[in-house]
């Protein structure tokens, strides 16, 4: 079974960036599975963890890229915020820095899932 949560806003707490979302999740009970995929048709990142009884998909959405920048460049935690408390996302950092890099100019991720992260994670480069 596959559930999908939705982190589509973002706060600052300490030097962690805290994603957020509109559903009410819980995520203490959840375990990394410290693998970062792409939905390019929802222009999102979705960082994988495990829940009995299946994966729940953390989809991390475009409105939420620039603070992830911030968090991945100045080497910042990141969290998911669930009603009954935070879930660390472990090994995300390496997951994603790999991933832009390979989504930089691959057509295989669609014209505009690539634009969309050239845009945000390259910017400086352009």
């Amino acid at each position: 079974m596959r559930t999908k949560w939705h982190f589509t806003k973002t706060e600052w707490a300490d030097d962690t960036l805290r994603l957020l979302s509109e559903e009410e999740v819980e995520v203490t009970h959840l375990q990394p599975v410290n693998q970062v995929i792409t939905d390019s048709d929802a222009a999102a990142f979705v960082y994988l963890a495990e829940a009995e009884p299946g994966y729940v998909y953390l989809y991390i959405h475009e409105n939420t890229w620039v603070d992830v920048k911030k968090a991945l460049d100045e080497n910042h935690p990141i969290v998911a915020v669930g009603t009954d408390g935070t879930f660390m996302l472990q090994s995300f950092h390496e997951e994603m820095n790999d991933l832009i890099v390979n989504i930089e100019g691959n057509s295989n991720y669609g014209e505009e899932m690539v634009e969309k992260v050239e845009r945000v994670f390259f910017a400086e480069q352009r």
